[in-house]
């Protein structure tokens, strides 16, 4: 597993090797360790990545982790979390953790929220009880919970949204990034991302960008590209900003995404990503693997001796055949979302441990072509 440092480390990030606009490879110091980047994030949102431990989720080569305000906020409580010694400490991983700050999830409630300049005004999910989430109570919240990397309060528009409701949610989302920015205090080497919004309009993603940079954050976020857009236009995004976000600082892809998603983006120029896709497939029976996808619960998996990938040397490739993980997946036993979680998760960060070597090796855009056609052998 990662090793937490009994010296805090002031938060930084070095650009190792950068290609114009391109692909780049860099390295985050946080207080809780190294990641070396482009890295993709497992999402533990309350707490815990689905049906795996920490250590396995270490094995898989994971370096950080995604945990949300939000969810965390609601049950256990921040407070609670806190007074149990921070995020951590309470769920037992030792590396870097990122959280969210819970906008996401609240404009998603769509019905069960309302919200005004000063914050939002919203239900819980979970038992219908009132709450309000203001710039300052997020970043209160990422406090107590302790996490390396904390995100301002945004406003996400969705894929339907008019121009004009795209350019009122900036306009929030630059204000509360302000106030965030004021109440934010990184003097225990912790980082506070910013956030650009936009839509897919070209112009209003470069105002954007300038707005919240001139704010001054220690890495950059593009949210509202996970909720609905056309994947041309996600890729457009990722160009535009890959071109405008300040070079020094990380740059993250935020609720991204499939696996040729990362690759492309990579290729845009940026560094971090995240998304429920490997743990939420592996519980629908859909695995990635070096030469497509595969949907275990097929028939043509019944008498298959052989692994699952054998590409592949995590717990399930190395251990199990496909027809036995067939036959967990159908017989509904727990081991069969176990194992297929930590493939799938595994397969994650060997496609990001691969685009590392070969932006290093200066062959990114061989890889990217050998690599794609590799996963596009088709699904079994």
């Amino acid at each position: 597993m990662p090793h937490e440092s009994s010296t805090a480390r002031a938060f930084r990030f070095e650009l190792i090797r950068a290609d114009g606009a391109g692909p780049r490879r860099g390295r985050l110091i946080t207080p809780h360790g190294a990641v070396e980047t482009p890295a993709f994030m497992p999402v533990g949102t309350a707490g815990a990545v689905k049906s795996v431990s920490p250590g396995e989720v270490a094995a898989t080569g994971a370096q950080i982790l995604l945990g949300n305000t939000y969810h965390l906020g609601l049950r256990p409580g921040a407070d609670v979390v806190a007074s149990l010694g921070g995020l951590h400490k309470f769920m037992g991983w030792p590396g870097p953790i990122l959280t969210d700050s819970g906008g996401f999830q609240i404009f998603s409630l769509a019905a069960l929220r309302e919200v005004g300049e000063s914050g939002v005004a919203f239900r819980s999910h979970l038992d219908g009880s009132a709450h309000v989430m203001t710039p300052e109570s997020a970043i209160e919240a990422q406090r107590m919970l302790g996490s390396d990397i904390s995100m301002v309060l945004d406003e996400c528009p969705p894929a339907s949204a008019t121009r004009d409701q795209v350019a009122g949610a900036m306009r929030r989302t630059t204000a509360w990034s302000r106030r965030c920015r004021e109440v934010f205090d990184g003097s225990d080497g912790r980082a506070l991302f910013g956030i650009v919004q936009g839509g897919v309009h070209e112009d209003l993603r470069r105002e954007h960008a300038q707005q919240v940079v001139e704010i001054g954050f220690d890495g950059y976020a593009v949210g509202g590209v996970s909720v609905g857009e056309a994947r041309d236009l996600i890729y457009d995004v990722g160009r535009w900003m890959g071109g405008m976000l300040p070079r020094a600082a990380p740059r993250y892809m935020m609720g991204l995404g499939a696996p040729e998603d990362l690759i492309e983006l990579v290729g845009s120029g940026f560094d971090m990503f995240d998304c429920v896709m490997p743990t939420r497939n592996a519980r629908n029976g859909t695995l990635f693997t070096s030469r497509g996808l595969v949907h275990i619960r097929n028939e043509v998996h019944t008498r298959d001796a052989g692994p699952l990938d054998p590409d592949c040397d995590c717990m399930a490739c190395s251990g199990f055949s496909r027809a036995y993980l067939r036959h967990l997946f159908l017989s509904r036993e727990i081991l069969g979302h176990r194992l297929n979680t930590i493939h799938n998760l595994a397969f994650y960060q060997r496609l990001m441990a691969g685009a590392r070597e070969a932006i290093a090796a200066e062959r990114f855009h061989a890889w990217r072509s050998d690599t794609l056609a590799r996963m596009s052998e088709g699904a079994s």
